[in-house]
């Protein structure tokens, strides 16, 4: 077990928006052994907790039509203890607050924005509810990453609304190499949890900048072949990396996730 508690800045939550909150309920149990806390609370919109070895990991929550954006999404969710700090400082690096600062009861605080580069990111400020509590441990996240169509402005955004430092680790002078061209690490503290990715060229001009979460599992390859028979895309199948082994899949709702193992020896 690897005990987690957010840095200020960094994610402290995710969470599934989904067409079947059922289905995905049963497929994620089924691949990760999660569970669900208690049935949908209409007070709260239908919404429950994710849990892994008796700990809150993710929410999962039903589309609405009032929601807008895709029916099926996983959305990443930063650590602030100041969310009107927060806003203010979204809107002067060139963000948008989307949904002000609102109570959730007495779990905490929450606000959505759009980033400078237009991807969506919410803020929680925790109360009762501290977020997950695990990270690198099979079901627990293993990395948060944005695809940016405006690299050099996502760096600048998190930097300034955040206080996040950035070191860039690929930095390509041959375009035709496979993989991003380039690609930075965001640090909390002394410490990386996520990364951004110049995904300019990479999507349809109709797909904005989005934020994708990784999970940790034991085998990759072998939650693929399980995820696949449970009737998930695989989008990328189980790949070693200077990084870890790493996949992408899309649960079968249609919400794009990733998996994660470490490189041996760490």
């Amino acid at each position: 077990m690897s005990e987690y508690s957010a840095p200020l800045g960094a994610p402290i939550w995710f969470d599934l928006m989904s067409s079947d909150p059922a289905k995905a309920a049963d497929f994620y149990h089924e691949l990760f052994g999660w569970d669900v806390d208690a049935p949908p609370n209409p007070e709260m919109g239908g919404y429950q907790n994710f849990t892994t070895h008796g700990r809150y990991v993710a929410g999962l929550s039903p589309y609405t039509q009032e929601a807008g954006g895709p029916p099926n999404v996983w959305s990443v969710y930063l650590h602030s203890e100041d969310l009107d700090a927060t806003a203010k400082n979204t809107e002067a690096a060139g963000g948008t607050v989307v949904v002000p600062p609102m109570e959730v009861g007495p779990a905490g605080t929450m606000m959505v924005t759009l980033d400078a580069a237009g991807a969506a990111i919410s803020y929680w400020k925790p109360n009762e509810h501290r977020g997950f509590t695990e990270w690198g441990v099979h079901g627990s996240p293993y990395w948060f990453e944005c695809h940016s169509k405006d690299y050099d402005k996502t760096l600048a955004y998190y930097a300034e609304v955040v206080g996040a430092r950035t070191d860039e680790v690929i930095a390509k002078s041959d375009p035709d190499q496979p993989g991003p061209d380039r690609y930075s690490q965001l640090f909390f503290g002394d410490t990386a949890y996520a990364g951004v990715m110049d995904a300019a060229g990479m999507y349809p001009p109709e797909v904005p900048s989005f934020w994708q979460v990784y999970i940790c599992v034991d085998d990759v390859r072998a939650t693929v072949a399980a995820a696949e028979k449970l009737g998930a895309e695989i989008l990328m199948a189980g790949e070693d990396t200077p990084y870890g082994t790493l996949a992408a899949l899309k649960d079968p709702m249609g919400a794009i996730f990733c998996l994660g193992h470490p490189p041996a020896g760490m």
